[in-house]
């Protein structure tokens, strides 16, 4: 896939990113290395995943990291329940002892994400969401699935890849990676978009919405991140539900009322809204929207 088919595949599915963003993933496409994605939570980032597994028309396997994750629950496990089944069948019978290797073969392998990925009869795409939570000694597992896209299991020795995954991590940057991490991926940061940014993408993910309504709701969005004491800044799918409840309300603008009334479809902890009303408040709205005129700026979002 050349760099201008993955910019029109980009486009036909809706996910609006930047040249640069495009070049890296085209890059990591062609050099069959993985992409490292780091950003704050709802930025696009586990989208990005989703995304290349349709333009793909492929599977999309997901290992989602938490404090604790170990082989067992990312690798493969043995289906101990089965194993011991087989063995009482044989005594059962009376058949002879079954030896260990016949016990830890394949068929009582049980693949998990990763494996799965490796054996997968088609390129798939593996999503290695939230790295940054996943304990150092895990992270460190990754190295050789990443470098060699090998596994080793002892019984069975090492398995390589039928073939090789697109493989796309995330981190929201709750943790420092390792630079063994770092080095075998190609890095992409993703933040929050500027408000022409987002009208775009809710004029893609919103079909029929006002340009009006794309342009007040992109702004207000757009200036509630810029507050620092918000414990969690609106995302981008939190932008989009919004302006998806609006159309339903059947509004084609905002007042600061409007925002006010509906405020918990962007800021979901009760003290970012009760942030919102002393510090902001309808008049703060108004304010912002006073500045969204019908001039320049709505014009190069049409």
């Amino acid at each position: 896939m050349d760099l201008n088919t993955l910019r029109k595949s980009f486009e036909k599915v809706g996910y609006i990113c930047d040249e640069s963003t495009l070049l890296t993933v085209f890059l990591a496409l062609d050099l069959q290395k993985p992409i490292l994605i780091e950003g704050a939570p709802g930025v696009g980032k586990t989208e990005m995943g989703k995304v290349l597994a349709e333009i793909l028309q492929t599977d999309l396997i997901r290992l989602q990291c938490y404090e604790g994750l170990d082989e067992t629950k990312a690798l493969y496990e043995w289906n101990y329940q089965r194993q011991l089944l087989r063995i009482q069948m044989n005594r059962s019978l009376e058949e002879e002892q079954i030896h260990e290797e016949d016990l830890f073969s394949r068929e009582y392998l049980l693949e998990r994400p990763l494996l799965r990925a490796i054996q997968a009869e088609k390129q798939a795409v593996l999503l290695i969401d939230e790295v940054d939570k996943c304990d150092p000694e895990f992270e460190a597992f990754l190295f050789e699935v990443l470098s060699d896209f090998q596994v080793s299991i002892p019984e069975l020795g090492t398995i390589s890849a039928k073939h090789i995954p697109v493989v796309v991590l995330t981190s929201n940057n709750e943790r420092e990676l390792s630079d063994g991490l770092k080095r075998r991926c190609l890095y992409l940061y993703l933040d929050f978009p500027e408000a022409e940014k987002e009208v775009r993408i809710i004029k893609a993910k919103v079909p029929g919405v006002a340009d009006r309504l794309s342009w007040e709701t992109a702004r207000v969005v757009s200036q509630l991140r810029r507050h620092e004491d918000l414990r969690k800044k609106p995302s981008i799918a939190e932008t989009l539900d919004w302006v998806r409840a609006l159309v339903a309300l059947n509004r084609s603008r905002l007042d600061g009322k409007l925002v006010a009334d509906t405020l918990n479809l962007l800021l979901k902890t009760h003290a970012d809204q009760q942030y919102f009303n002393k510090e902001i408040g309808p008049d703060g709205v108004e304010k912002i929207l006073k500045s969204t005129d019908d001039g320049g700026d709505m014009r190069r979002c049409q």
